[in-house]
């Protein structure tokens, strides 16, 4: 029963941007949505109002007006079929994290076993939400992913440290704590203690060279 729903989290990494998602139930129903690069001849078919080959701007659909002059490369004010072609990454929806919540929802078609995999992330939920007011912000994530990184760090010392001295030794390391035990062992003295498994945890990848985490990503052309 638990492979309908391994079937569907997937799934969010093959949808392309314009992954239709429950949120966009909320939309009124004659709105167009972002389109695909297959739907490149039928967007100037519908779109192309005075027929001259081209999209302006008030042409376009609201939603995509936004990137305009990202795809609009020669800036004459318009865009070409080649110009699209080229530009389309700016038109699609950028999935997000949140889009594997929808996913489970519209996709599984184990209604019982998904359902247990959103209470799951559900109850995670409701712990990072500290004060009980229906949000989370940024503090109570920083506090509930020391939270979880803590207890992660907890579980592995109980399962390695063989001798219950508080650290571990190479000999009692396994798998990814022993391939990555020098770096682990910040001051090189043979162990690997709680404190330097919680900073090995807790290091967030970098990001790539150029680029901001968080807001204002450009857009990532799919692959």
């Amino acid at each position: 029963m638990l492979r309908a729903c391994a079937y569907a989290i997937p799934a969010v990494a093959v949808l392309v941007g314009g992954l239709v998602v429950a949120a966009d139930k909320k939309e009124k129903p004659n709105a167009p949505r972002p389109l695909l690069p297959h739907d490149l001849a039928r967007l100037f078919t519908e779109y192309d109002r005075n027929h001259d080959g081209f999209l302006q701007r008030e042409e376009l659909p609201e939603e995509l007006r936004a990137n305009f002059d990202k795809v609009d490369v020669n800036k004459d004010g318009k865009i070409s079929p080649e110009e699209l072609h080229r530009g389309m990454v700016y038109f699609q929806r950028q999935r997000r994290p949140s889009d594997l919540v929808f996913v489970l929802v519209e996709m599984s078609d184990c209604d019982e076993c998904c359902a247990g995999e959103l209470q799951t992330a559900y109850d995670a939920l409701r712990k990072l939400d500290r004060n009980h007011d229906g949000k989370i912000d940024a503090e109570e994530l920083r506090q509930g992913r020391e939270a979880m990184i803590a207890a992660r760090v907890d579980r592995i010392l109980k399962a390695l440290d063989a001798n219950k001295d508080g650290k571990i030794s190479k000999d009692e390391a396994r798998g990814m704590i022993r391939e990555h035990f020098q770096q682990l062992d910040r001051n090189g003295d043979g162990y690997v203690d709680r404190q330097e498994l919680m900073r090995g945890a807790a290091e967030r990848p970098k990001a790539a060279a150029g680029e901001k985490t968080g807001q204002g990503r450009s857009p990532r052309r799919e692959r």
